[in-house]
């Protein structure tokens, strides 16, 4: 038995941005000293790199290396040089790369590059046992390199019917295994002949599928069944008519990537794009294959990658260790086995010698027909052969290899000793973990690539309790236009569009959760179809609601909520010539409201009088957002036309200001940051991808001083941002992700923190006031997650260790914006005014900033004690002492005897 736990964010890989790739790898390999991951940067075969232990201050630093001029498809470590990495691509070639310590500048050059001249190449795999060996997976064939000494390859394996989708070497590297989109399971032995020597058809769909060996002669694949059922099958390789075992996964569209720990027969499953991790213990006999854990992770996985043995942390018994990809981070999770002495004790019985790093044969040799194996080495810290520095001398010059003839290239040294082939040593470190750099290395290159950090950035999204939810919302309309944020809260109730006739809006009281009845409950009936709506943030009783009939209706929910059904607003406000698009109330001012419309105008509205007190012209297409400044003095719009402008909506009707705003036209959202210095715009790029904007509030016409790509997503990014921490929150209707950024005024603008993931798209997300924030568990958010039946709220939380300290680095004075900072009439006649503030600290609980300092706590006795020699007779008094400490005094009476008993006559019938 065994479990596994995540390691704590401060181990997390972060500064990670893996894209959407359509390409037959895993998108990550490991070392036991670096990992290398597919990265989406713009100019094509980018590869991201970090290191796999932390340094000596928890960090690790990330960077960029260019390594093709196309899309890099897939990538391995030679499993006898932890810094040798072969990358394949798009672009025809494979590569190999001396990478550096990323304290070093990586080189720019390859050692070697192969063209096979067989069009764009799909894998890329060393060979287990022979020094210079790879496999290439081309389009339809297989090819084996020996990159030490061939021009071209030794051999070009038959050509598949189909798109070549995985290749596995068997563990002793005698054969070499193939899946294909063609649904036939290929077992080739390359140094016999070139037609592969088992063929079998009984892979159930072409959907990608994966395959690996496992224990003796044993093969394993993934892929779908004929329903898109996802499928384990395990084979025997030397008769491949039907499967030895199968399991089903559920359905679901993700590739299914194995990963198989020989030593322990550990087979590790996860779905690209799920968040579940399948373990399996793979066997000889009957069951075969039988599930071990199943685990959830907070992320979906973008690609996940093995951690080679000598890199394990065995004195925490640590059997397994895997890393996640995902669209932000790499995640480490360690599988381990739950020992008592665990962190003092070597546990021989969980650590068989393992496959060292010395290779067992040139791969000339293996090609004449050797079958060595790669001598095994003990886990073990002590018996470990130690790392022996190879003495500095300059990398030899590159060659390029290709089908044609060769060529001498020059390349820049790494400006490193060349590192040693020997096996990591751990010697002397009790963890057992690869040394790292050292503490000033790793610092300097971490501050140096990875920039300023958040204290935010490790934020954690939390749904809370079920009995906090609303559940079984019926009729919810899920149509609303792109302008509406699809429904609207307030730290009392919530409303909620319904796809019935008449444009009807449910109101739920946040004070009673729980299962809605199944009977119909009372509702607002608007009569036409709701456009957009927003509750007034001075009055939690008024909801204004903007119709497809160019009408603006206010609403008054009783005390108490709805009882009945209201067909009668207070107001009914008309101006705009054709259907509106948004709404949005003023901050400080009561009754002011402003609206965009099809006729191409914005006004603004008095609901004291009901009337229309202002119209502001300029847009020459659809108003995609509006936003009021913080001081409420300016108002922002961005709009399709692709423009942003800023208004004075009292002073003039033209705009003050306007500059280029984002080039695409499928929506977009604006809102003020940093102290109304800033506009922040959420829209989509030219390639329809979504990103964020920030222009300079006083210089629109110079365009986004800074922009930071998102993903590829039809739905806009509706933004929250929260004044007092610059944090803003992100996330489109119909998403699974919120994305979390910090906003600074100044270089480098936007810093990404971890995101959040819901378990399946959400319709909406709104936010309460800063007070609804649980301050003694350090939430600096709370908002309500709107799905197809139910209303969730959801809790972001900064990890703090002194949770019993009021964390004022994080909560400074919140303004008090539920309340008017003047009446609508005033504002109008040129008044302005600013919100109060209040302090969100509990009178019981004291700064973090005035906690005191802890002493430090002495772990050891003096030496003295040690030193000082001891009579026989001393050591039984004192070990007598102890005891009687220990036990207490017997003379006195035990408690259970001075209780009072009962009567005798209680003991009658």
């Amino acid at each position: 038995a065994f479990f596994f736990f995540f390691y704590g964010y401060d181990s997390w890989i972060n500064n990670v941005r893996a894209g959407s790739f359509a390409c037959q790898g895993n998108h990550i390999k490991a070392s036991s000293k670096l990992v290398a991951f597919n990265t989406e940067q713009a100019g094509g075969g980018m590869l991201g790199l970090s290191s796999v232990q932390p340094g000596s201050d928890g960090q690790r630093a990330v960077t960029q290396i260019s390594c093709h001029s196309d899309l890099v498809t897939d990538m391995d470590f030679s499993p006898f040089d932890e810094s040798l990495l072969a990358t394949c691509s798009v672009d025809e070639t494979v590569k190999l790369w001396r990478l550096c310590d990323l304290a070093q500048e990586q080189s720019s050059s390859p050692e070697l590059t192969l063209r096979s001249g067989q069009g764009r190449l799909e894998l890329v795999l060393f060979h287990p046992t022979s020094s210079g060996l790879l496999a290439v997976g081309t389009t339809k064939s297989a090819q084996i390199w020996d990159t030490n000494c061939q021009e071209a390859p030794l051999a070009v394996l038959e050509q598949h019917g189909d798109q070549v989708q995985s290749l596995g070497w068997k563990l002793d590297g005698s054969l070499l295994a193939s899946s294909c989109k063609d649904k036939m399971i290929r077992v080739f032995d390359p140094r016999a002949q070139l037609a592969p020597v088992q063929v079998s058809l009984h892979l159930q769909s072409n959907k990608d599928s994966r395959i690996l060996w496992t224990k003796d002669d044993f093969l394993l694949t993934t892929g779908f069944d004929t329903v898109r059922n996802r499928e384990v099958r395990l084979w025997d390789s030397r008769k491949l008519s039907s499967s030895l075992s199968s399991v089903s996964l559920g359905t679901s569209s993700g590739t299914l990537i194995p990963l198989f720990d020989e030593d322990t027969g550990l087979l590790l499953l996860a779905g690209m794009g799920n968040t579940g991790i399948d373990c399996f213990e793979v066997s000889s006999s009957e069951p075969f294959l039988s599930q071990v854990s199943h685990c959830l992770t907070d992320t979906s996985t973008k690609g996940i990658a093995l951690v080679p043995k000598l890199a394990l942390d065995v004195m925490s018994c640590e059997v397994v260790r895997v890393l996640q990809l995902t669209d932000s981070c790499i995640v480490p999770i360690s599988y381990q086995v739950p020992r008592k002495n665990s962190g003092h004790e070597f546990h021989d019985d969980l650590y068989p010698d393992t496959v060292g790093t010395t290779p067992a044969m040139s791969a000339e040799e293996w090609w004449k027909g050797g079958n060595k194996q790669v001598e095994r080495v003990s886990l073990h810290p002590d018996k470990r052969p130690k790392q022996k520095a190879a003495p500095a001398k300059q990398t030899p010059a590159k060659k390029e290899v290709a089908s044609g003839g060769s060529k001498e290239v020059r390349s820049r040294d790494c400006s490193t000793s060349t590192p040693s082939r020997s096996p990591s040593s751990t010697s002397g470190l009790s963890s057992g973990f690869v040394p790292s750099p050292s503490p000033s290395q790793s610092a300097k290159a971490f501050q140096n690539l990875m920039g300023p950090t958040s204290k935010f950035r490790h934020i954690q999204g939390t749904v809370m309790h079920r009995d906090t939810h609303i559940t079984n919302i019926r009729g919810l309309n899920l149509t609303t236009p792109g302008e509406c944020d699809g429904f609207c809260v307030n730290r009392q109730r919530v409303a909620v569009p319904l796809a019935i006739a008449g444009g009807q809006i449910a109101v739920f009281e946040r004070s009673q959760p729980g299962k809605l009845p199944d009977t119909a409950l009372p509702t607002i009936q608007n009569s036409v179809n709701v456009a957009d709506f927003a509750w007034d943030p001075f009055d939690t009783h008024r909801l204004a609601v903007a119709g497809d009939d160019a009408k603006i209706r206010v609403w008054q929910v009783p005390e108490g909520g709805l009882k009945e059904t209201l067909t009668e607003p207070k107001i009914i406000m008309q101006g705009h010539t054709e259907k509106i698009y948004s709404i949005k109330f003023h901050p400080l001012a009561s009754g002011v409201l402003v609206s965009s419309s099809y006729d191409l105008t914005v006004r603004l509205w008095n609901l004291e009088t009901g009337k229309q007190v202002k119209v502001l012209d300029g847009h020459q297409d659809q108003v995609f957002g509006m936003a009021w400044s913080p001081d409420g003095k300016l108002l922002a719009t961005v709009c399709k036309d692709g423009k942003v402008r800023i208004y004075d909506p009292r002073k003039s009707t033209s705009p003050l200001q306007e500059g280029p705003g984002p080039e695409g036209h499928r929506g977009a959202r604006v809102v003020w940051v940093c102290d109304g210095k800033y506009l922040l715009v959420s829209g989509f790029d030219s390639r329809s991808e979504r990103g964020l904007y920030l222009y300079s509030a006083s210089s629109l016409s110079s365009g986004a001083v800074s922009s930071v790509p998102v993903n590829v997503s039809p739905s806009t990014l509706i933004p929250y941002y929260d004044p007092d921490t610059s944090v803003v929150i992100l996330t489109g209707k119909g998403d699974t992700r919120v994305y979390i950024y910090e906003i600074f005024p100044e270089d480098p603008y936007f810093i990404e923190c971890s995101s959040f993931n819901s378990p399946e798209p959400h319709k909406g997300l709104a936010f309460l006031p800063k007070t609804e924030c649980n301050v003694r568990d350090v939430e600096v958010a709370v908002g309500l997650m709107l799905t197809k039946t139910t209303i969730e709220p959801v809790a972001f939380k900064v990890p703090r260790v002194k949770k019993e300290f009021f964390q004022d680095d994080v909560y400074s004075d919140t303004a008090v914006w539920w309340e008017p900072a003047l009446t609508g009439s005033a504002w109008l006649s040129g008044s302005n005014g600013l919100h109060k503030k209040i302090s969100l600290k509990p009178k019981d609980m004291t700064p973090v900033s005035e906690a005191p300092k802890e002493a430090p706590v002495r772990k050891y006795l003096p030496s003295s004690v040690y030193l000082e020699e001891k009579t026989d007779e001393q050591k039984k008094d004192e070990l007598l002492n102890a005891m009687v400490a220990k036990l207490g005094n017997m003379d006195d009476p035990l408690p259970q005897e001075s209780f009072e008993g009962v009567d005798e006559d209680e003991w009658d019938d």
